[in-house]
């Protein structure tokens, strides 16, 4: 076991996307004008770097996020530095929900809730209550960081979940990540969690990546985002990649399931481009997998990486019961996926 070794405090990384870079030093001037440094915080907190052969990932304190995933040198994901806020949801875990509540209502239990409208352009409550929050560290070892967080209950959600994030990295396999939780409290919980992690491999822009996607369904939504039907047949729409086939203009932002799986029941995405093949698994548990090709980002982010985010449950789902976990005091799951380079 691994818990309750000594995590040392990682150096954190001012520097650009690609590498770490160097502790964050300030200078400042004492009451008796000499010069000082200190050594200031970053905005996402401690830097957790973890290596196995070629690959190397950094987790944030924050939020237990993903802030780097490199294979050589060269990013994995879509990362951003550590003294920035984590841009539209990169590389966050997302929980005891993933996507969107339509206007932060749900019935449990048959008690009504109102969770805050954490995306008021849209009236909704998105992407659950612990991206923002600072996770503890369990364990830190060169190829392993674990960090945990007690979800305490609020207005809106009066659950209480203990949760652990575990990143492993390994030589020939690459990145997996365990999400874990358990009702640590009195009543039984509604849950669900997802992971946004944005690939790249190596295309200026996704349109001339190639995707292959093992989903036969899509669910479409309206322009808040909020499932209006039931999961349709991809065959004969644009987001039919059973295949692999050039993403061209598709424009993807959608939640899809029917996922084919492997012996192992992992559901495998690949993403290729000129310079590498970036294969995704999501493992059982995972139904859903939201599909972002990142039209409505900034201009120096849209369409440059593909998001494909493994979700438990689809859009509004505390609101459908669509796949919607309900937690019995100390009951516990976990759900894992993955991340590795399988050509360059």
């Amino acid at each position: 076991m691994l818990a309750g070794l000594k995590v040392p405090r990682s150096p954190s990384s001012p520097a650009g996307h690609n590498e770490p870079g160097a502790p964050m030093v300030s200078r400042f001037r004492g009451q008796d004008g000499t010069m000082g440094e200190r050594t200031a915080i970053p905005i996402t907190g401690t830097q957790y770097e973890i290596s196995a052969g070629d690959y190397r990932a950094i987790v944030t304190e924050l939020g237990a996020g993903l802030r780097g995933l490199w294979f050589r040198g060269d990013p994995v994901i879509a990362g951003y530095q550590a003294d920035e806020v984590p841009p539209a949801g990169a590389g966050q875990l997302l929980a005891p929900w993933p996507n969107r509540i339509d206007g932060g209502r749900y019935v449990f239990a048959e008690a009504s809730f109102q969770l805050d409208l954490s995306e008021p352009a849209r009236g909704n409550a998105i992407h659950g209550l612990t991206r923002w929050t600072g996770w503890q560290a369990a364990a830190h070892a060169p190829d392993l960081v674990q960090l945990g967080h007690l979800l305490h209950g609020r207005p809106g959600y009066p659950f209480c979940i203990e949760l652990t994030a575990r990143y492993r990295l390994d030589a020939e396999t690459g990145l997996q990540v365990t999400i874990m939780a358990r009702n640590a409290g009195s009543r039984p919980a509604p849950y669900g969690t997802g992971c946004h992690p944005y690939l790249t491999a190596g295309a200026p822009v996704v349109d001339d990546c190639q995707l292959e996607l093992p989903a036969a369904q899509w669910l479409a939504a309206d322009d808040r985002g909020i499932p209006r039907g039931n999961p349709e047949d991809v065959r004969g729409t644009p987001y039919d990649f059973r295949e692999a086939r050039q993403i061209g203009g598709t424009q993807l932002d959608h939640a899809l399931t029917g996922l084919a799986r492997d012996s192992e029941g992992r559901a495998w995405a690949r993403l290729r481009g000129d310079r590498a093949q970036v294969a995704f698994w999501a493992g059982a548990g995972y139904e859903w997998l939201q599909v972002f090709t990142g039209d409505g980002l900034e201009a120096g982010r849209r369409r440059h990486a593909l998001a494909i985010e493994p979700m438990t449950c689809p859009p509004n789902a505390f609101a459908s019961g669509a796949d919607l976990l309900t937690l019995e005091p100390d009951d516990s799951v976990a759900h894992s996926w993955g991340l590795q380079v399988t050509h360059s």
